[in-house]
């Protein structure tokens, strides 16, 4: 539950299908045990780190310490807020975002995964655009970074549909194979000029100094 010092369980980002927030230890229990059945395609490897491809187990404690680690770890200066994505009340996987110096810089990047059965039903781009509505309507960020693999099709069209622009590319080490990153960026122009799903932003007031911003009446 948030508390006057701990205020981010109350943070929600609720969309059309899937609502955003942080988990209670049940939920993130249920979301660990939903990861363990898989979260990537067979012979698929879209992530950098190797949590999701190994055994259930692993693939379930990865997600535990993620989220304990992104709390444990928080300060204003550098954050990780890793928001499960709830579909009727459940918890299907993890929509992030996350900043350094985001007070003086206004970027942020974030990061997804869902869970195996639901791929391909456009709750992705709903739960990106989401925390999309966060990261600039209430963070007021000026900037959202993304990065995917050339080879993740799935993730570059969310990126693409969602008014991102290529960015770059990257050579980079992936799991001792050579592979190429995309790079991609949205400014806020470009968000503000996309067509969007009604949003609804609650509990971020409070949070307002944990993010490094100074208090706003105009938050939500």
């Amino acid at each position: 539950m948030p508390t006057e010092h701990w205020p981010l369980p109350g943070l929600r980002v609720r969309a059309p299908r899937v609502e955003l927030r942080l988990p209670t230890e049940p939920e993130l229990f249920e979301l660990a045990d939903r990861a363990a059945h898989g979260v990537v395609a067979p012979g698929t490897r879209p992530f950098r780190s190797d949590w999701a491809y190994g055994t259930p187990a692993e693939r379930a404690r990865a997600v535990l310490r993620a989220h304990w680690r992104s709390q444990a770890n928080w300060t204003p200066e550098d954050w990780s807020l890793p928001l499960a994505v709830f579909l009727d009340g459940h918890p299907i996987g993890v929509q992030s975002i996350r900043a350094k110096e985001f007070a003086v810089r206004r970027e942020t990047l974030s990061g997804s995964w869902l869970t195996l059965p639901h791929h391909g039903r456009g709750l992705g781009t709903e739960a990106r655009a989401a925390m999309l509505h966060l990261a600039f309507a209430g963070l007021r960020a000026e900037d959202a970074a993304s990065a995917s693999f050339t080879d993740n099709a799935a993730s570059i069209a969310v990126s693409r549909k969602l008014g991102y622009r290529p960015d770059g590319l990257e050579r980079e080490n992936r799991h001792g194979e050579p592979a190429t990153t995309q790079r991609f960026r949205l400014t806020r122009a470009d968000w503000t000029a996309t067509t969007r799903p009604r949003i609804t932003l609650d509990g971020l007031a409070p949070c307002a100094e944990l993010f490094g911003l100074p208090p706003d009446e105009d938050r939500s």
